[in-house]
């Protein structure tokens, strides 16, 4: 009996022995390929949790206090949005808040969060590669030649994000409902030319 338990125990250890350890297994999602539902779903879970509706998504004041619009859920700052006036000295050293969040004015000017939607005024017309460009780099619109993407934008951290993560949030807002919403440049600092 001990030959057969020794041949069976064997190729076992070996399988075994061959499966790399959990600690050198890849937290990288590339290497589990994914059915669309699937991708969506967690790109919707990155979506929500590395905080993309904090900033594009504006707000409504309810019985609970500040909310997420979700008629609007993040078509970014809105085009009719009037910003109230502020004090410009304060603005050169300290970072001012539109009350919906989706305005942000500091040294760099004025900022609008972007329209994440997948209506043409968003982000519909552009590639999976522009969005990663736009993550990683830094790039506006994902274009090579553009701007920088402008405060409080943290797309230096997003450019840890794995290939598959971008992929999943990609295939998420592009699932979406599309908001027609034509975000405004950005404008300079008080005193510069435009």
């Amino acid at each position: 009996m001990k030959p057969i338990v020794l041949l069976v125990t064997a190729p076992v250890l070996f399988l075994l022995a061959c499966q790399p350890s959990a600690e050198n297994q890849s937290n990288d999602l590339t290497s589990a390929p994914k059915d669309s539902t699937a991708a969506v779903a967690h790109g919707q879970y990155l979506v929500n949790t590395i905080g993309c509706n904090d900033c594009h998504t504006p707000k409504i004041f309810g019985p609970n206090g500040m909310q997420l619009d979700q008629n609007l859920l993040l078509s970014g700052h809105q085009s009719g949005a009037a910003l109230p006036a502020y004090d410009t000295v304060t603005s050169k050293s300290w970072i001012l808040m539109y009350q919906h969040f989706t305005a942000f004015v500091g040294p760099w000017g004025t900022s609008f969060a972007g329209n994440l939607t997948p209506d043409p005024s968003g982000i519909g017309s552009w590639s999976e590669e522009q969005f990663r460009k736009a993550l990683r780099e830094g790039k506006f619109k994902g274009m090579d030649n553009t701007r920088p993407l402008l405060p409080p934008m943290p797309w230096e951290n997003f450019a840890q994000l794995t290939d598959a993560d971008i992929h999943d949030m990609f295939m998420y807002l592009k699932s979406i409902k599309p908001v027609y919403n034509v975000v405004p440049n950005p404008i300079p600092p008080v005193g510069t030319a435009q």
